[in-house]
């Protein structure tokens, strides 16, 4: 839609239309035209206080799905920031109900024209009226704020109450200090939490006497964190536990209650929201409505000059989330599992290292009782209810078939351990890159005690074996960083991306590997290749400054590909890891090729040391994996 045609429109508008013309057309440019199908969400519950919507055809809804009520909208209505006084920890929603065009203003925009007009505050009644410019309020960059510590978010002292007192004087106390949550309290010593949430679902809806003790509807023993702990640990946290409200404490004194709200501020909470969300669809087409924003969520991230390594854990819960809400509608739908599991993630999931171009890599670990004649029926139908869903999701079939609903990734825990004894035996391509897939495992949902005690004793097998880390090495030296023989970056002559460089195989793929490596030789449980790389340098497998090198080299590769992505998001296009040189500025190809030379001198120095004195035997073992090997890895090359 043309700037020209939304400055027409909104002369006919009943709010709009009392703007004067110049205000009007500086607000015009802002606006952003959107279609819908029906069933879409048009507005989450996270944007609904920070974006205002327009509907200009079709019909959307307000729906909170916890306290029962729907609310149709016609065309020309407004809804979202300033049009209703929604808070962003509430179940609000707008969902399209026909196909449906809307134009969407963000709050600053929006608050930026009330200040010029202030008739505007009267014609949305929910704009804060003693609202200030963002530009004069926003606080100076300072670098990531990501890295700040939490305590910067409290705003106030701690709301509290005894855990002794009614629920309805806490519910009172919470009107009183308009607050959305209440924290219980036991001889100075935080005792549980009580939220607007756990007012209404606890006590409203089961009908509950509101004289009892506001200890029974409490949340016990909550999650906190320490003062001194980043913004963005206690974002992760909120993302991947499902939560909204987390106190914050100076030792075990209560400094105060940071929200999902105190978040706003920082673009990359949304993932808190959409977390939120993903866990209360009832179906499989609400998480597909809900996938839609992935992308917009990396690209968040990137304006908010997130690092690649927070963006990665951060993209990584979402995945999570949408794999343990598939996990329990597959469990609604066909009962509880008849033995325990461990619904394991492998690969990039398993490290926390997604960004949104990725597939999916999976497996099944049973308990030892399985027993195929009478459990695989259910395990077969529910793993792939879980692939299939997560494919519907936009995480797409594993082109190597490394998932659950495979049955050969879909056993009992001894099978497993034979698995991980024969590749580690008898190293051949395919075991060398199956080694690699599940070595990067993490329990997602289940039991987990069945993949720790199985990676635990695969670690015992792998420490100081000379033998299978020197073919292990020889697998990982076949991915080299795109360096040329002067030196120079090279990019593809042909295939379907010439003139590009692959991010992933040729730049980042490297580092991973190199990070296994250590890791499997010295028994260390890490996974996300970071940590492997810290833990690898405190056990002396590799020295302290290339860790940190391989770490720097890391984070610069990883966000030119998450910038890459976040250009091709912007553009309407699928993102992917393909990267053309001028895309780059001067100064990143010249940090990219020291990155890459940086990947290419610790490789030789593993090669060296494995091969330098593994003897003849080693040596005729890789020419023989060379041999017949090659075939075999290049078919699943495409699995990692």
């Amino acid at each position: 839609m043309q700037v020209s045609e939304i400055q027409a429109l909104m002369a006919t508008q009943r709010v709009w239309g009392l703007l004067l013309e110049a205000t009007r057309q500086r607000l015009a440019p802002q606006w952003q035209a959107r279609d819908f199908q029906r069933g879409d969400i048009v507005l989450a519950q996270s944007e609904m206080p920070e974006r205002l919507g327009w509907l200009l055809s079709g019909q959307v809804a307000l729906t909170d799905p916890e306290a029962g009520w729907s609310l149709p909208l016609q065309p020309g209505e407004l809804f979202g920031a300033g049009a209703q006084a929604v808070d962003a920890t509430e179940a609000v929603h707008a969902t399209a109900q026909a196909n449906s065009q809307v134009l969407f203003l963000d709050r600053a925009a929006l608050l930026h024209a009330a200040l010029a007009h202030p008739a505007l505050f009267m014609l949305l009644p929910a704009l804060p009226r003693n609202a200030q410019s963002p530009a004069l309020t926003a606080p100076a960059p300072s670098g990531n704020v990501m890295t700040a510590p939490i305590s910067q978010l409290v705003q106030r002292p701690p709301v509290q109450i005894d855990r002794a007192d009614s629920i309805a004087s806490a519910a009172r106390r919470m009107a009183d200090e308009r607050v959305s949550s209440i924290l219980l309290t036991q001889d100075d010593q935080l005792f549980g939490v009580v939220t607007d949430r756990d007012l209404r679902s606890r006590v409203l809806a089961a009908g509950l006497d509101p004289a009892r003790p506001v200890a029974d509807i409490a949340t016990l023993a909550p999650l906190t964190l320490q003062k001194n702990q980043s913004i963005f640990e206690a974002m992760v946290l909120m993302a991947r536990q499902n939560i909204h409200h987390l106190p914050v404490l100076d030792g075990n004194r209560v400094l105060g209650m940071v929200t999902a709200t105190d978040l706003n501020q920082h673009q990359s909470t949304s993932a808190v929201f959409l977390t939120g969300e993903i866990y209360r669809q009832p179906d499989l087409a609400g998480l597909v409505a809900c996938s839609t924003r992935v992308k917009d969520l990396q690209s968040s991230l990137a304006r908010a000059d997130t690092s690649a390594y927070s963006t990665g854990i951060i993209m990584t819960s979402v995945t999570d989330a949408f794999t343990v809400r598939l996990i329990q509608l597959a469990e609604a739908e066909l009962g509880p599992p008849p033995v325990p599991y461990a619904w394991v993630a492998a690969g990039s999931q398993a490290r926390m290292e997604q960004t949104a171009r990725t597939d999916q890599d999976n497996c099944l670990v049973l308990a030892d009782d399985y027993r195929p004649e009478q459990h695989g029926a259910y395990f077969e139908q529910f793993a792939r209810r879980v692939c299939d869903g997560l494919n519907a999701c936009g995480y797409v079939h594993c082109p190597g078939d490394i998932m659950a609903m495979t049955e050969r990734w879909r056993q009992p825990r001894a099978q497993w351990d034979a698995y991980f004894t024969q590749w580690t035996k008898r190293p051949d391509a395919m075991a060398l890159m199956l080694t690699s897939v599940f070595f990067d495992a993490r329990a997602v949902h289940g039991d987990a005690g069945l993949l720790h005690s199985l990676r635990r004793d695969m670690l015992a097998r792998t420490k100081g074996n000379g033998l299978f880390l020197t073919h292990m090495v020889g697998n990982a030296l076949k991915q080299r960083p795109a360096l040329g023989l002067f030196g120079q970056i090279t990019v593809s002559r042909g295939g379907e991306h010439p003139g590009t460089v692959d991010m992933k195989h040729s730049a980042i793929v490297p580092i991973v590997d190199l990070a296994r490596i250590y890791a499997l030789a010295g028994g260390l449980d890490a996974v996300n290749t970071h940590d492997r790389l810290d833990v690898a340098a405190e056990g002396g497998e590799v020295s302290p400054q290339a860790a940190r090198d391989l770490a720097d080299a890391l984070e610069f590769i990883s966000a030119l590909r998450i910038a890459h992505q976040t250009r091709q998001i912007a553009a309407g296009e699928a993102p992917d890891n393909f990267l053309r040189l001028d895309e780059l500025s001067s100064f990143e190809r010249g940090t990219l090729k020291d990155a890459f030379g940086v990947v290419h001198q610790l490789q030789s120095v593993l090669g060296q040391r494995y091969y330098g004195g593994a003897g003849v035997r080693a040596r005729r073992c890789w020419n023989t994996f060379e041999r017949k090997g090659r075939r075999g890895f290049a078919k699943i090359a495409e699995v990692f």
